[in-house]
């Protein structure tokens, strides 16, 4: 395994990750509208060269927002490892907070980050129907057959 700057790779290999994993390279919350395609971020690729993790991420403000993290093989630390780099990186650039949004049913993504110190600092309720309407393909079901409505910040005060 390799770890290497999103902008290390073809940009149309970053492009077709995230149309795989997401629909499209657009992430739509209550932060922004993202085309992670374009945003900083580190991948993980294996021996063959494919993309096996990666994390975008944004800072402004003395805030590190992590936009998007994929591992596609769990339990390896791959996730930890690029979460890790992403807060190491956040303390270099002097930001305060590392910070996060995911959707209720994600109840993977609530457990690993909780585990990594972050804490739940914000419910923004059904913020998810409002995204849908810019990004219609979210689902309307996620995990666990669970309706995809509210989103959930979870934040981490770096030292």
């Amino acid at each position: 395994m390799n770890t290497c700057a999103v902008e290390d790779l073809p940009r149309n290999k970053i492009t077709e990750f995230f149309k795989l994993q997401w629909g499209s390279p657009e992430m739509v919350t209550s932060s922004g509208i993202y085309d992670c395609s374009a945003l900083d971020g580190i991948t993980v690729v294996n021996e063959e060269d494919n993309i096996i993790g990666l994390i975008t991420y944004i800072i402004k403000d003395k805030e590190c927002e992590i936009i998007s993290l994929d591992s596609m093989e769990e339990g390896k630390g791959i996730g930890t490892s690029l979460v890790q780099e992403v807060e190491s990186l956040a303390i270099k650039n002097n930001c305060k907070i590392l910070k996060l949004i995911t959707t209720n049913d994600n109840l993977l993504a609530l457990k690993f980050y909780q585990k990594r110190g972050f804490i739940l600092s914000k419910i923004i309720n059904n913020a998810v129907e409002r995204a849908r309407k810019l990004k219609p393909e979210i689902p309307l079901i996620g995990n666990d057959g669970i309706p995809i409505r509210d989103e959930i910040e979870l934040v981490k005060v770096l030292n």
